[in-house]
């Protein structure tokens, strides 16, 4: 059994920087892939950015240039780094971790950009 855990949600000012922490506990298959996923209020769940094991990224348009994911494999630990925040990077950010048909979603931790 795995079991997430995001912190790092806050309120920030436009234009201001942010990092988020997942950290995964339990069973951990050391091939998997990892993700951070947003949901703004009255809106379906999104990609934000993935990230192999092995390091490959992907990003969501809308934050190509401003978001960073990473990883560290020793922690069993992800990171969203986020510059330059908009109001409309406003959400709940999940993580999510995966390994061949099992999914495990964290709780979400809180972002507000105000601007």
């Amino acid at each position: 059994q795995v079991q997430l855990m995001e912190s790092g949600g806050h309120l920030v000012q436009a234009g201001g920087s942010l990092r988020l922490s997942c950290a995964a506990s339990g069973s951990i298959f050391s091939i998997n892939a990892m993700g951070w996923y947003r949901q703004a209020p009255g809106k379906q769940r999104e990609l934000v950015a993935t990230i192999t094991s092995g390091g490959n990224t992907n990003y969501a348009d809308s934050v190509k240039g401003r978001f960073t994911i990473s990883r560290d494999n020793a922690k069993n630990t992800m990171y969203l780094q986020m510059n330059s925040l908009k109001d409309e990077d406003t959400a709940v950010y999940y993580c999510k971790y995966s390994y061949r048909y099992l999914e495990v979603w964290g709780q979400g931790t809180l972002v507000t950009v105000s601007s």
